[in-house]
């Protein structure tokens, strides 16, 4: 916003929530990244997770040119629930993170993120597994 010189103000809230939209775009994509690795059996998210995460999930096409595709290697079982599909592409849920005090995040009730991730996921953040 700063570089562009045909913006002259910018008000105190908009890097705000430009930086929120950021948290919450990385946080969306990790979690289906994440996903697709657990589905290969490993603990470690490398660039195919994401390049998978990225193909299966239609709101992210516009990623599509930025992640190669020849580099996207397909290991899991087919027939997943994280495969595209149905209405909006992907049938995993999106992922809303907690919100603040009160229980309300932008106006909206917060979601329990916990019934979006997988189980043992969910298990190893409760434990404090850290990840």
């Amino acid at each position: 916003m700063k570089a562009d010189e045909d913006v002259r103000m910018i008000s105190a809230e908009a890097p705000i929530l430009f930086a929120k939209a950021c948290e919450l775009f990385i946080l969306e994509l990790t979690i289906r990244s994440w996903l697709h690795a657990e589905e290969n059996k490993r603990r470690t998210l490398q660039k195919n997770d994401i390049a998978a995460a990225i193909t299966r999930t239609d709101i992210f096409d516009f990623l599509v040119d930025i992640v190669p595709r020849e580099e996207i290697k397909e290991e899991g079982a087919a027939g997943s629930d994280v495969e595209s599909g149905g209405c909006g592409g992907s049938r995993v849920p999106y992922y809303y993170p907690p919100a603040g005090p009160g229980g309300v995040m932008m106006g909206q009730p917060a979601m329990d993120p916990a019934m979006y991730m997988p189980a043992a996921m969910a298990a190893d953040v409760a434990a404090g597994d850290g990840r």
